[in-house]
């Protein structure tokens, strides 16, 4: 004989009555987050039903209201790339390549979040980037804007940041990555160069020939300046010799001048006689007279 099956009543107990209310803790806990965590490098912008708090939360853990709403702001240093175009101010379109490190300032979190938002980014900052940018720019032709890059990043910064200021955004840097012209620009600006560098060369080539000549023309002028100073040593060499043995011969003279004497005349003259007298002879008035008689024998 079957008897039929007797159902079991079902009886609620004390631990039935914890464990749902756990569970409804742990629901309530997870629905509403009456906590928030703020990470590192973060600021908590609260907000209850709308309102914005003057007063920001610092990373770590923090107790909040139901209602409340904890709007999370990153106060680390962050880096934006950018690229835009510009004219130069001879018009000349260049592509602009840059990146931008900025922050939020922590104490001021909650007015960029209550008077911006959270895409304070795209809606204020990006828009002065481009303008600013564009207005530095326009100040330089396109050849020296290569070269001043430094500058143009300072001065960008320049005008930047006092405008980011007013919103509690600090721009750290700006950095001109790349700057690039047209087609048309670069191969113009090619061929200038080119022509430089040929002139350059041409001017190299005539200086080097210049320097040689003066070179060759110098030589020449020691080579003669050599030559004529030999001629001159030689010259002057000659003349003392002469003036030497000019000297010698009027001191010689000069002596024997003083050594001849009237009796060393009559001597001389008496052994040059050849024992034949004249046969002319002169008067006192000056007359040349004939001797007579001169075939006569000396001892008559």
């Amino acid at each position: 004989m079957i008897y039929p099956e007797k159902k079991r009543s079902f009886k609620w107990n004390p631990l039935m009555t914890i464990a749902v209310i756990i569970l409804a803790i742990l629901f309530l806990i997870a629905t509403f987050a009456p906590y928030a965590v703020v990470p590192a490098g973060h600021t908590g912008v609260v907000v209850t039903m709308g309102s914005v708090s003057e007063t920001v939360l610092s990373p770590g853990l923090h107790f909040k209201l139901p209602w409340q709403n904890v709007v999370m702001i990153d106060n680390r240093a962050q880096k934006a790339p950018l690229f835009t175009q510009a004219f130069s101010a001879d018009i000349q379109q260049v592509d602009v390549t840059c990146s931008i490190n900025y922050s939020v300032d922590k104490e001021t979190s909650q007015n960029l979040y209550k008077n911006v938002g959270v895409d304070y980014y795209n809606t204020v900052m990006l828009p002065r980037i481009m303008e600013n940018v564009k207005a530095v720019f326009s100040k330089y032709s396109a050849e020296n804007l290569v070269s001043a890059r430094e500058t143009l990043s300072d001065q960008i910064l320049d005008l930047l940041s006092p405008e980011m200021k007013l919103y509690g955004i600090q721009v750290l840097s700006i950095a001109i990555e790349d700057i690039d012209f047209t087609t048309t620009f670069t191969d113009a600006v090619e061929a200038k160069q080119v022509a430089e560098q040929m002139k350059l060369k041409t001017q190299i080539e005539q200086s080097e020939k210049l320097a040689i000549e003066r070179t060759t023309a110098e030589r020449a002028i020691i080579t003669a300046n050599a030559e004529a100073s030999v001629l001159k040593i030689d010259a002057d060499a000659k003349a003392y010799s002469q003036r030497v043995q000019a000297e010698a011969e009027a001191e010689a003279n000069k002596l024997v001048a003083e050594s001849i004497t009237k009796e060393l005349i009559e001597y001389v003259q008496a052994n040059l006689w050849d024992g034949m007298l004249p046969k002319m002879y002169v008067a006192d008035s000056g007359t040349v007279l004939p001797v007579l008689n001169m075939d006569m024998d000396i001892g008559d």
